[in-house]
């Protein structure tokens, strides 16, 4: 077989679709609403609590909610292509297992490897949110932590690692070692938790709001004496670049579609009903929030909470930090489950050793990657600041929505007899706006992240063709 011949070689729809009928390496326990607790949960988290904040007082003022809006244009796009694709190859594995099917194997192994990082680094980058939350309360009650394990080094004077987002990290593997479903009731708890904190924060903020805030709504652009800009209508699409980084998360629930109980129905409807409410929320909250308070003043690890307590609401304060904490655990869980199903779907395709494709014979699930990647993420997370993590995170992801928009299009020429539980609107339109925006909000991030993700795609070249290839699991049947 000749080099071409095996980076293109692809599993067929129809050979995905029957193996998974033979397959039982999951137990299927996830319904509609556990489906969409897990999407919910991998959206609403940082974006709200965190970023929303620190995106207007860096870049986009209080216009950060169109920024908001421009991430969810392309984030919306890309999710109708997901949800075609759910309906059709309700396979564990997202966009790399779709990849696979349309573009063969060497496409296919840039995006489990891309989104690999992603999924990784975006566990991480919560962990880090969520731990300036929690010292928040802790502060507060007096068990402040020494200096050095308040934050990465960097973030402060004397902090030289971020003790609690490791310790999160850690602790959210060990729970999805155990059954699928237990973790998923937890989630789905804590995404009702969440929910209710975000309602409260809208509920009583809206008679706090000083329209003056909101003027100008697009802050002048001004640029500092490093030559570094910020505001202006391109700081909104910096805001929108970073910002973009809380509006996916849809897709980890498509990784999780050999533990649905109907995959075919339920993962179009959990993806767009997950975007849809989560969408709803941010704009109205980034509204509220830059009402509230000037967005100059939002700087800070813990935005919202310090918004309320500036106008005397410390009740409310503490009522943000306690749901921020119960809240952005369930993102960490929703994409620690799905970057432990990619490494599971790209082990039990040969592309990485076999070890890690063994699910614990008690519990079901994929322990090995879960474990390791509790440890790694851990590390990560408290060693890196949160801002450098997303912006690196945006990258891979709006990479990976491209491949998933282009895959659309292909695929309606060449297969157009597939069966399709979900068929995405106005093709090529739709994709079309998804690969232009994402190509758009790519160009707006730092080209410091251009190089960090370009070492991680050449390490992941040396992988495939030291290993993956000759180990793969088609070249192997071949």
């Amino acid at each position: 077989m000749g080099m071409l011949a095996r980076l293109t070689r692809h599993k067929t729809i129809e050979q995905l679709q029957a193996d998974l009928g033979g397959r039982r390496d999951f137990r299927r326990v996830l319904g509609l609403w556990q489906l969409t607790s897990i999407g919910l949960g991998g959206i609403i988290g940082v974006g709200i609590f965190v970023l929303a904040g620190q995106q207007a007082a860096a870049n986009a003022g209080p216009a950060v909610a169109l920024a908001f809006i421009i991430a969810g244009i392309a984030s919306a796009a890309a999710a109708l292509c997901y949800a075609e694709f759910a309906g059709m190859i309700p396979v564990t594995g997202s966009a790399y297992t779709y990849g696979y099917a349309v573009l063969g194997e060497f496409a296919a192994w840039l995006i489990g490897w891309d989104l690999l990082l992603e999924y990784g680094l975006i566990v991480a980058a919560v962990a880090s949110g969520w731990s300036g939350y929690v010292q928040d309360i802790l502060e507060r009650v007096g068990l402040g932590l020494p200096v050095w394990a308040q934050g990465a080094y960097g973030t402060g004077e004397g902090r030289y690692f971020n003790v609690i987002a490791a310790f999160v990290a850690m602790a959210i593997a060990v729970l999805l070692t155990m059954r699928t479903e237990i973790g998923a009731r937890l989630n789905t708890l804590v995404v009702i938790v969440k929910i209710i904190g975000v309602a409260l924060i809208i509920g009583v903020g809206v008679f706090y709001v000083d329209p003056d805030n909101w003027v100008p709504f697009i802050p002048e652009r001004i640029v500092d004496a490093d030559g570094v800009g910020r505001y202006g209508f391109s700081g909104v699409v910096t805001a929108a670049a970073v910002v973009f980084f809380a509006v996916f998360g849809y897709d980890t629930l498509t990784t999780a579609a050999e533990e649905a109980k109907d995959p075919q129905r339920d993962l179009p409807r959990a993806i767009l009903l997950s975007l849809g409410i989560s969408m709803a929320l941010y704009l109205t909250i980034s509204m509220v929030l830059t009402g509230v308070a000037h967005y100059s003043t939002l700087g800070n690890d813990a935005p919202v909470a310090n918004a309320f307590t500036s106008i005397g609401l410390t009740w409310v304060s503490a009522a943000i930090s306690v749901t921020a904490i119960t809240g952005i655990i369930s993102v960490v869980f929703a994409f620690m489950l799905a970057a432990a199903r990619i490494w599971f779907a790209l082990a039990r395709d040969g592309l990485l050793p076999a070890w890690f494709a063994k699910t614990h014979p008690k519990y079901g699930t994929p322990y090995r990657p879960t474990l390791l990647l509790g440890v790694l993420t851990g590390l990560v997370a408290g060693a890196l600041p949160l801002g450098e993590l997303a912006e690196l995170v945006n990258i891979g992801v709006l990479a990976a929505f491209i491949v998933i928009c282009s895959a659309i299009m292909v695929l309606r020429r060449t297969r157009p007899d597939v069966k399709r539980g979900f068929r995405t609107p106005f093709v090529p339109l739709v994709p079309i706006i998804g690969i232009g925006f994402s190509i758009w909000l790519i160009s707006g991030l730092p080209w410091q992240t251009y190089e960090r993700f370009g070492i991680w795609l050449l390490i992941g070249l040396v992988i495939y063709f030291g290993y993956g290839m000759r180990h793969s699991k088609l070249n192997r049947e071949g």
